[in-house]
């Protein structure tokens, strides 16, 4: 779906369902979520690209009680580096994790490596990670959700996403096990994710928001690199987008990465004021710069490549790189793709079958994927 500048701002202006704005006296604002009944500070603390524990140990003193790792983050160092530095606090925190494991089996051992490493004896949320077809929710997969419940390992089940919302949403809903969904959330996004995320609402389920900077571009040198550069890190940019993805009390949590504490404290601040008009101004500016190079993960170029390509995918795995600095990560990522995908090039395409949407430059995008990552 195409959004427009003008059709952007009239987006941001859902005064229904406006969220209140938090006080200097409440610097946390808290939402429950779902119908697990947790109190979670309405920004949490993405934790997939930190290297510093003393961020993440400010955040705790500072409120944020939402940390949120993965197995697959830095081999396993994440999820070691976080449960150091949370375990002081363990029991006034909520920790979810992740597994991308396809088999029963190898899920429930990704999971007990996950408590080790976080020294803990449970956590609260334990997502089946990156499941962006209905199909990879599968029963054995739910089972072993349903085994560390019982087990006293985990608290609730969740299913992470993404791309394919449309479908997936709706299929983790049916489910009936899964109580909380994580999914890809922005301002760049906004028109085909709001139905969806009030689905999720009615249906009970807790939503945490994720993507939510819209991949903060700025690095791309094929795009005006300088423009794109000021347009991207300019005062506000970052957060105009934190407070569009708190602007709805259906989004209960979002999890941004936070590196450094300048970052916490623009997410503090962010929970503390209101989405203005100006808001709209500045993330419509963006929106303009960043509509080349930035996939909203729409879902519309799934399975168009003649050679096989993810395309969304590997435009994601990009954007570690050029957003978020993290180049390992997503030479990582690429990796994990078959041989036979890894050795593609599309400069050998004469022209691109996929035409997005949303006006992704789709062959240029992939092209620079491939000559940094491969």
């Amino acid at each position: 779906m195409s959004i427009s500048r003008r059709s952007f701002i009239s987006t941001a202006a859902l005064a229904p369902h406006l969220a209140a704005a938090p006080t200097p006296a409440q610097p946390v604002a808290l939402r429950t979520l779902g119908r697990t009944g947790l109190k979670v500070s309405s920004v949490g603390f993405g934790c997939m690209v930190t290297s510093d524990p003393s961020v993440i140990e400010r955040a705790v003193d500072l409120g944020i009680n939402y940390y949120d790792t993965a197995r697959v983050y830095s081999g396993g160092n994440n999820e070691r580096m976080v449960g150091a530095a949370l375990k002081p606090n363990r029991q006034k925190l909520i920790i979810s994790s992740k597994t991308i494991s396809r088999t029963k089996e190898a899920a429930l051992k990704d999971l007990e490596t996950t408590l080790t490493d976080l020294q803990t004896d449970h956590i609260d949320i334990w997502f089946l990670h990156a499941k962006d077809r209905p199909e990879q929710i599968t029963p054995e997969l739910l089972e072993a959700q349903q085994i560390a419940k019982q087990q006293g390992k985990i608290r609730f089940p969740g299913v992470s996403l993404h791309n394919g919302h449309a479908e997936v949403i709706p299929a983790a809903i049916k489910a009936g096990s899964i109580d909380v969904i994580l999914t890809t959330y922005n301002f760049a996004m906004g028109p085909q994710m709001e139905p969806l995320i009030k689905v999720v609402h009615e249906a009970n389920l807790g939503c945490v928001a994720m993507k939510v900077m819209a991949g903060s571009i700025n690095l791309d040198r094929s795009y005006d690199f300088n423009r794109a550069k000021a347009a991207m890190t300019r005062p506000g940019a970052a957060l105009a987008a934190l407070k569009w993805s708190l602007r709805v009390p259906f989004i209960h949590t979002s999890i941004p990465s936070i590196k450094d504490n300048e970052q916490l404290e623009e997410n503090l601040r962010a929970m503390r004021e209101p989405y203005r008009q100006e808001d709209s101004t500045v993330l419509a500016a963006w929106l303009d710069r960043i509509s080349p190079l930035y996939c909203r993960m729409c879902g519309t170029c799934s399975g168009k490549c003649p050679q096989g390509l993810p395309v969304s995918d590997m435009l994601r795995y990009l954007t570690y790189a050029d957003g978020y600095g993290e180049f390992s990560l997503a030479r990582d990522n690429f990796r994990s793709m078959p041989e036979m995908l890894q050795s593609v090039r599309c400069g050998d395409c004469s022209g691109c079958a996929i035409t997005c949407p949303n006006g992704v430059r789709i062959q240029e995008r992939l092209t620079r994927t491939q000559e940094l990552l491969a």
